[in-house]
C-alpha cells in the first residue's frame, strides 16, 4: 500500500502518518496539491492520497482525471466539520476522515483500498491446478499471459502473482488498454515530454517507468492498436522505452503480465495482433475457467459476497437457502464472478426473511437466473412466439426458434440483449460478446441509424428484434 499525504505534516496529520506506517503503508509526503501532481507525473505513484480538506480537492481530482492518473482520494480535516466533509465529497473525495485520527478508522480505510478486488477464493479442483501453476511461476521474471472470459478474475490473479513474486515490495501498476483511447494510450504507457503534443503542458512519466522494479499489468491487451504493439514489443525485449517527444531511451526493470478475454491466436490469424508480441508475452499462459465450470466455487463465493455486502450496508448477514443456492448453481453466469458479486449484493438488499430466499436472486433486468439463459425462454420472450414443446431438448428448441431468421437479425438480438444485461455498459458488453469495443460501437451506430433504440450507460430496456 502506497500512501501519499498531501498537507502540512504536523500535528494530527503527522499522527495519521504514523498510524498508516504502523499498518504497513509506505508513506510519502508533499505539502500542496501542485507538489502532489509533480510527484505523480514523475512516476512516484500511490494507491491512496490523504488530502488536507483545506486544499482544493475538487481541482486535484479534476486534474487527476484529465491526466488519467488513477488514485483514490480521501479528505482529512480537524474536527467533525460537516460542511468541510460535504465540500470534499462533492469535490470528488471518496471519504472524509476526521482528525484527530482514529487508528481503527485509518486502518479500515487502508484495508478497504488494499483489499479492493484482491479476494482470490476457490475450492474447485480446476482452480487448484491453475493456482498451483501460478504459485510455481510467480517468483520468476517471465512474462505471463492470463486468459479467460470477462469477470473470471484475471486482474485478481495478476495481483496474486505480484504478491508472490520477488517484486512484491515494489509497485503493481495496472493499465486497462480497453478504457484508454488509442491516441492517449501511447503516452499513458511510455510518458511524454513537455510540448510533445497539444495539451502536453508538462513532462509526464508513463506506466512503464512508474512500475520500474515492480509489475506492469496490461489488462485486455487485445484492444491495443496494432501499430502501438510494435513499440510495446521493443520495450519488452529491450527493457527500455522512448517517451513521446523524447530524445533518448529510458531503461526500465519490470515484469509484464497481460490479460485477454479473446483467443489471441485467432486475433493473430485475423491480423489484429502481432504474432511476435504474442510469443514474447505468452511465456506462460494461465487459463481461468469460467464460473459455470467451477460449480464448487459458486457457493463459496456467494457466501463471501453476502457477508461482504451485509457488512458494507449495515444489515444482518443471512445464510443462503437451499433453493437460492440451487438457483445460483443452475445459472450460466455469462459475467462470471463479477456478475455473481453484483447479484449477491442485490440479494442482500432485497432479502426479507431469515434466509436469502430464491425470490431475492434477481438479475439487473428483473429476470430470474434459473430461466434467464434458457434458449426456450429467451426465444419466447424476444420473438413473442410460443415456447417450444417440453419434449424438445434445449438444442432442438434453440434451432427451432432460429429457423427463418437471418444471421443479421440473430446477431442484432444477441448484441442488444447483452447490452441490456450490462445496463448499457459498452465495455462489459463487448467483453461478454468477445468482440472489440470498436466493433460494438460500429454495430450500435448502425442500429441507431436504422431507428432501433440503443440504451446509454445505466439504461435498461427489453427488445423485440
Amino acid at each position: 500500500m502506497r500512501l501519499l499525504i498531501v498537507g502540512p505534516l504536523s500535528g494530527q496529520f503527522g499522527a495519521a502518518s504514523k498510524i498508516a506506517i504502523q499498518n504497513g503503508a509506505k508513506v510519502a509526503h508533499v505539502n500542496t496539491v501542485s507538489d502532489a501532481l509533480v510527484q505523480l507525473r514523475a512516476g512516484r505513484g500511490a494507491d491512496l492520497a490523504m488530502v488536507d480538506v483545506k486544499l482544493d480537492i475538487g481541482d486535484f481530482v479534476t486534474q487527476l482525471i484529465s491526466e488519467h492518473i488513477n488514485l483514490e482520494v480521501v479528505a482529512c480535516g480537524v474536527g467533525n466539520d460537516t460542511d468541510a466533509a460535504v465540500r470534499a465529497i462533492k469535490g470528488g473525495a471518496k471519504e472524509y476522515v476526521p482528525l484527530p485520527p482514529d487508528p481503527e478508522l485509518i486502518a479500515a480505510v487502508l484495508k478497504a483500498v488494499a483489499d479492493d478486488d484482491t479476494d482470490l477464493l476457490f475450492r474447485d479442483q480446476r482452480m487448484h491446478a491453475v493456482m498451483k501453476l501460478a504459485d510455481q511461476i510467480a517468483p520468476s521474471n517471465a512474462c505471463i499471459m492470463i486468459t479467460g472470459e470477462s469477470g473470471t478474475g484475471k486482474e485478481v490473479m495478476a495481483r496474486h502473482i505480484h504478491q508472490k513474486s520477488r517484486r512484491s515490495d515494489k509497485a503493481f501498476v495496472a493499465v486497462n488498454c480497453a478504457a484508454i483511447p488509442d491516441n492517449l494510450l501511447e503516452s499513458e504507457l511510455f510518458g511524454h515530454e513537455k510540448g510533445a503534443f497539444t495539451g502536453a503542458v508538462t513532462r509526464r512519466v508513463g506506466k512503464f517507468e512508474e512500475a520500474d522494479g515492480g509489475t506492469l499489468l496490461l489488462d485486455e491487451i487485445s484492444e491495443m492498436d496494432i501499430r502501438l504493439q510494435a513499440k510495446l514489443l521493443r520495450a519488452i525485449q529491450e527493457r527500455e522505452i522512448d517517451r513521446v517527444g523524447g530524445s533518448k531511451p529510458v531503461k526500465v526493470d519490470i515484469r509484464v503480465i497481460a490479460t485477454s478475454n479473446r483467443d489471441l491466436a485467432e486475433e493473430v490469424r485475423q491480423g489484429n495482433f502481432r504474432e511476435d508480441l504474442l510469443y514474447r508475452l505468452n511465456v506462460v499462459n494461465l487459463v481461468l475457467p469460467p464460473l459455470r465450470e467451477r460449480l464448487e466455487d459458486v457457493a463459496l463465493l456467494a457466501d463471501h459476497f453476502v457477508r461482504k455486502y451485509a457488512e458494507a450496508n449495515a444489515v444482518p448477514p443471512r445464510p443462503l437457502s437451499t433453493a437460492a443456492l440451487s438457483v445460483l448453481k443452475r445459472h450460466g453466469w455469462p459475467g462470471n464472478v463479477r456478475e455473481l458479486e453484483n447479484t449477491m449484493h442485490r440479494a442482500v438488499l432485497l432479502a426479507t426473511e431469515d434466509e436469502i430466499e430464491e425470490m431475492a436472486i434477481v438479475l439487473p433486468d428483473g429476470s430470474r437466473p434459473a430461466a434467464a439463459h434458457s434458449p426456450i425462454a429467451v426465444a419466447a420472450a424476444t420473438t413473442g412466439g410460443p415456447a417450444a414443446s417440453p419434449a424438445m431438448d434445449d438444442e432442438d428448441a434453440e434451432a427451432a426458434n432460429l429457423v427463418g431468421r437471418t444471421v443479421a437479425e440473430v446477431e442484432r438480438q444477441l448484441i442488444l440483449e447483452t447490452l441490456d444485461h450490462c445496463l448499457g455498459n459498452r465495455t462489459h458488453a463487448a467483453n461478454i460478446l468477445g468482440i472489440s469495443i470498436r466493433t460494438l460501437r460500429n454495430k450500435l451506430k448502425a442500429y441507431t441509424e436504422e431507428g432501433i433504440s440503443v440504451p446509454g450507460p445505466g439504461e435498461m430496456r427489453r427488445y423485440a428484434v
